[in-house]
């Protein structure tokens, strides 16, 4: 499928949306922009849209890629909460994700909610997500499974999941390092 089989009115705005900010004329950038249009116009009225995995090496772009897939996308007024899976410590991670309480830990001075419900009727963006620790792996599986069925009172939480990874996902998934269902 290809944006020719979408309207082209859309497919033209999710483009120039794009290409505003993702620069580079080489057939590369150009496929990647299109790739881009052609998801978003596939998926973008879904509710929440399909999570993302954005794979490359470092310093290609993948942050930058996720603002503007979410910009571009079906939630740009929504929050855009980024979690850097390898610059915080295990122990903490699954706090920033999920919530903590006043004296869970050491400087936590009052409770906050984690970056999931940060992120509620927006998107989150998984940093570096291969390296997240195989022992909270389970948990942002059940988070991708039952969105809907998670709830604070109410309300249904409602994200959209991009993530990025530089690892090689196949060989972590391999050597165990990486849960294949999540992948």
């Amino acid at each position: 499928m290809s944006l020719s089989d979408f309207d082209p009115a859309v497919a033209r705005h999710l483009l120039r949306e794009i290409g505003q900010e993702f620069l580079g004329q080489s057939r590369v950038a150009a496929a990647v922009r299109e790739q881009i249009a052609d998801f978003l116009a596939r998926h973008g009225t879904e509710h929440p849209p399909p999570s993302i995995l954005l794979r490359g090496e470092c310093g290609v772009g993948k942050s930058l890629l996720a603002r503007l897939i979410h910009r571009a996308g079906p939630r740009p007024d929504g929050s855009f909460v980024v979690v850097d899976c390898a610059a915080i410590p295990d122990t903490l991670l699954e706090s920033e994700l999920y919530r903590y309480e006043r004296g869970a830990f050491t400087d936590a001075r009052c409770a906050k909610p984690g970056a999931l419900w940060t992120a509620n009727r927006g998107t989150i963006f998984l940093n570096e997500v291969g390296l997240l620790p195989v022992y909270l792996q389970p948990t942002l599986m059940n988070v991708l499974q039952d969105k809907p069925s998670i709830r604070r009172g109410d309300e249904p939480l409602d994200v959209w999941i991009i993530a990025a990874t530089s690892e090689d996902l196949r060989a972590a998934v391999q050597y165990r390092r990486f849960r294949e269902d999540l992948y």
